[in-house]
């Protein structure tokens, strides 16, 4: 019989951004300023004013909102570090981050500083939306099949083009990715499969397949010259679907991660397995809080993003 262990802490990925993300935090907790004021300063950009007040259509451009999410999320993590007594290594067994969010989860476990963090978001961003020319990739969730059966379907219609499953999101929604043409193609064949749905994505770029691999090299050349510290606690990888906790293969990892599939339901999964029956959205958005409930039905999922939440943790956790 599994021992519950307790808390694991999941931080969102690109498509949770929104006008306005952070800033009751930010008005109402010094120590969130300061996170906004060091991402503004890494940056050399005021990307809080924009996290604010927009616009919309540059807040999502990717390499804006890459950092824009991860200063979410590390001010959520300050101020229950602040104010509820929080001690991650005590009372956090797991952190574990979608696409972007691993960034987020890294630094909040102290492999990173949040200045490093918000220049390789940047570069990041940056480096995925310039690997493949406007218009010529795509991305599209498949609702209703399970992965093995989704990344068939991408295999099948690749024809020679790349089209891949990029996201395994749990509860039968898969995200492929590839040539717009053949994702196109996996649409429809996916429907002939007996897929629910199949809704092409609003995203700027094909992420998560080989097409990034442009964005790959740039990323492993970011890394090389950056200073990684053994997490506090251990990371579940997108790419492992489990922890890793040596600096040398988290950064294998993050170059691998570009290019490669974001095993979300399993890495749920796999915390689930561990004991883990408490999972804290740290951050913009209630997505990864949406897909708990069809990964791991009896867990509780807790998204904490404003002060109305930050309040509400110490009796979610256990601490009072």
């Amino acid at each position: 019989m599994v021992t519950k262990m307790g808390a694991a802490f999941v931080f969102p990925g690109q498509g949770s951004q929104f006008v306005g993300m952070g800033q009751a935090l930010h008005a109402a907790f010094p120590v969130a300023r300061q996170v906004f004021e060091e991402v503004d300063a890494a940056l050399g950009q005021k990307l809080s004013g924009l996290m604010f007040e927009g616009p919309e259509a540059e807040l999502t451009l990717t390499a804006n909102a890459q950092p824009a999410l991860m200063a979410v999320s590390l001010a959520t993590k300050r101020v229950l570090e602040s104010e509820t007594g929080l001690d991650l290594k005590k009372h956090v067994s797991f952190v574990a981050g979608h696409s972007l969010g691993e960034y987020s989860a890294l630094a909040a476990a102290g492999t990173l500083t949040i200045t490093d963090t918000a220049l390789l978001l940047r570069v990041r961003g940056s480096a995925m939306q310039a690997a493949v020319p406007a218009g010529l990739g795509a991305m599209a969730a498949l609702i209703g099949l399970d992965f093995a059966d989704a990344a068939a379907v991408a295999k099948e219609a690749a024809q020679g083009d790349v089209c891949q499953a990029a996201n395994d999101n749990g509860g039968g929604q898969v995200v492929i990715s590839g040539h717009r043409a053949a994702v196109e193609r996996a649409m429809e064949l996916a429907k002939l499969k007996g897929a629910k749905r199949a809704i092409l994505l609003p995203v700027s770029a094909p992420f998560h397949c080989t097409l990034m691999s442009p964005a790959a090299d740039a990323m492993r050349d970011a890394l090389a010259g950056v200073s990684l510290m053994p997490p506090k606690i251990p990371v579940v990888c997108n790419v492992l679907a489990g922890p890793s906790s040596d600096p040398d293969e988290i950064r294998t990892n993050l170059v691998r991660q570009v290019t490669g599939t974001v095993r979300w339901r399993e890495s749920v999964q796999w915390m689930g397995a561990q004991g883990i029956d408490r999972f804290f959205e740290i951050g913009a958005g209630k997505v990864l809080t949406g897909l708990l409930k069809r990964i791991v039905p009896d867990a509780q999922g807790f998204s904490m993003g404003s002060p109305e939440d930050i309040a509400a943790f110490p009796d979610a956790l256990g601490l009072t």
